[in-house]
């Protein structure tokens, strides 16, 4: 996946061996085909399971979800085109719990890359979502790293695109001196209602403009220097997003355009442990995000966060994070509940430890342990400690 602020692992990291003939014969065209598998499983360790009807959060009865992705990438040789990709991916996704995750059977991304100027300016345009191009959220920077902490969900609200829901978006990404960036993108918002209404008024994700769903414009300046054997990584980014959908305002409830989100996020490598292997080492980082109260349940999310790439000599690519966060719930969204006699969390934190096994060539697992207070906004219920288990496969 090119352009992107997360990747992939790398196709040397699938259980179909790079050097097979079937890959060789693909790549010789310039044509690589992956496809990824995951399964989750989710269960609070503190207390026995509510029934069906009690269910407030991920986990409160055993949770399971199951992906499946067919990956397609080209790089045009036919067309004689130099620094460019044709990315083509379906996805297939179940979750057992509704509200845990929309289920999905639809396109996830149709797209054009392409690099201009010495790869100074890089442009995609078409299908895809907007949370692996933009704030780069996944500790590590890998997708292959799936149990890591409570993720800031407030860019969703806003309306960015996620996985497994996609929308049409035109991005653009400027290289400046010293390993600085700009990044814009203009992407067609989700459902202002949520990923279940998203999928629900567009099953096969080709619906380009569904009535309703304005623009998300997103803006993001950073700078992101890698590991070598003399410098340490550091990622800065900081960005703003602002979408035209029509939003129901808590305060009136009448519908309004401007919702919003900013954020400013770093990671820094604290030591290198591996000098043949500079990208390995202990890291830590903090992120800090913020909506509008008057349209967003959710206002305000701060995390910090220490993880390490190759903890042990002998697991070079395994990695291990602590992840704490705190999300604010707005008042102008949580006031009429209190007024109606429900009982609330003004507010929500988290800890987890995580640690992600490289078992195999292309096999995964991550584990984690999640200690929430206040893990839903309504109604108020007892703090749960959450083991999460993920199973990932790249074929």
């Amino acid at each position: 996946m090119r352009g992107g602020d997360v990747a992939f692992p790398p196709i040397s990291d699938s259980v179909v061996a790079a050097t097979s003939r079937f890959r060789e014969a693909l790549l010789s065209e310039g044509v690589a085909l992956r496809l990824v598998s995951m399964d989750t499983y989710a269960q609070n360790t503190l207390r026995a399971p509510v029934p069906a009807g009690e269910q407030v959060y991920v986990g409160q009865r055993g949770f399971g979800s199951a992906m499946l992705q067919p990956i397609l990438t080209a790089d045009l040789r036919q067309l004689h085109l130099e620094n460019a990709q044709l990315f083509a991916s379906g996805v297939w996704y179940w979750a057992s719990w509704r509200p845990g995750g929309p289920k999905a059977f639809d396109l996830w991304s149709l797209y054009f890359y392409k690099e201009f100027g010495n790869d100074q300016v890089e442009m995609k345009a078409g299908y895809s979502t907007e949370e692996l191009e933009f704030i780069g959220m996944q500790v590590g920077g890998s997708t292959a790293n799936a149990v890591q902490g409570v993720y800031a969900v407030l860019p969703y609200e806003v309306g960015m695109a996620y996985f497994p829901l996609t929308a049409p978006l035109l991005n653009f990404k400027v290289r400046g001196p010293g390993s600085t960036y700009v990044k814009v993108g203009a992407q067609r918002s989700l459902d202002a209602a949520g990923g279940v209404a998203t999928e629900a008024r567009n099953h096969t994700g080709f619906r380009f403009a569904p009535k309703g769903d304005g623009l998300l414009a997103i803006g993001e300046a950073g700078y992101r220097r890698s590991s070598t054997a003399t410098a340490r990584q550091i990622w800065f980014r900081a960005g703003y997003m602002r979408n035209s959908t029509l939003y129901r305002n808590y305060a009136d409830g009448k519908m309004e355009p401007g919702n919003d989100c900013g954020y400013a996020l770093m990671d820094y490598q604290i030591r290198r442990s591996d000098a043949a292997h500079p990208e390995r080492g202990l890291f830590t980082g903090a992120s800090a995000m913020n909506v509008p109260s008057r349209f967003n349940a959710y206002d305000r999310y701060f995390e910090a966060r220490l993880y390490q790439i190759g903890p042990f000599r002998s697991r070079p690519d395994d990695v291990a994070s602590v992840v704490s966060s705190y999300t604010g719930h707005s008042r102008l969204f949580t006031d009429p509940l209190i007024a109606s006699g429900t009982t609330v969390w003004r507010s929500g934190a988290s800890l987890t430890g995580s640690y992600t096994v490289h078992l195999v060539r292309g096999v995964h697992v991550s584990l984690g342990l999640s200690y929430i207070h206040g893990p839903a906004i309504a109604p108020r219920v007892k703090d749960p400690l959450i083991f999460t288990a993920a199973y990932l496969v790249y074929f």
